[in-house]
């Protein structure tokens, strides 16, 4: 492999991208379509833990750049296996185009390619749930249900599926 494996994944949201981008940087929105805490907002140099409570999981990410309803850059698992994560949010006439790109993948060639297809298919499940959420109002579990044997067996999530719709 010469060229580094890149995980890109993108989406149309037809919403704002003001919408878009408070729904990826609040903490009361992204919560409703990805993880189940998060220890605050993003912020230009924060340090925020972001917490999948199904899974027994979390991460700190690191806000390297921030420019409101158009790109947010962040060091991602900053304290493992660091990478790069990348939000660019551009207008389109339907909404908001999004597009998530991951690099900077450790290991051998085989693993760094392994991971970045895993990550390609968790950011295309994030986005997929970002649409739901903003354009239906529904929170679409797709994360929480990526891996169900991995939380089945005890984990209440503080929400149902009942309270929730």
């Amino acid at each position: 492999m010469t060229n580094a494996p890149v995980a890109e994944a993108g989406m149309l949201i037809r919403r704002s991208p003001e919408v878009v981008f408070t729904a990826v940087t609040e903490p009361d929105q992204i919560t409703r379509y990805w993880f189940t805490e998060a220890s605050g907002p993003l912020a230009e140099g924060a340090r925020v833990r972001w917490t999948w409570g199904m899974y027994g999981v979390s991460t700190e990410v690191q806000v390297k750049a921030l420019e409101p309803g158009r790109r947010i850059l962040v060091d991602w698992d900053i304290d493992s296996d660091p990478t790069e994560v990348e939000w660019v949010f551009e207008d389109h006439p339907l909404g908001t185009w999004l597009t998530v790109v991951n690099r900077g993948f450790s290991g051998s060639p085989s693993e760094q390619a392994a991971k970045a297809i895993e990550s390609t298919g968790g950011f295309a499940l994030v986005l997929a749930g970002l649409k739901v959420w903003l354009e239906h109002g529904i929170e679409p579990d797709l994360v929480q249900d990526r891996h169900p044997s991995a939380w089945a067996q005890g984990w209440s999530g503080g929400r149902s599926k009942e309270t929730t719709r």
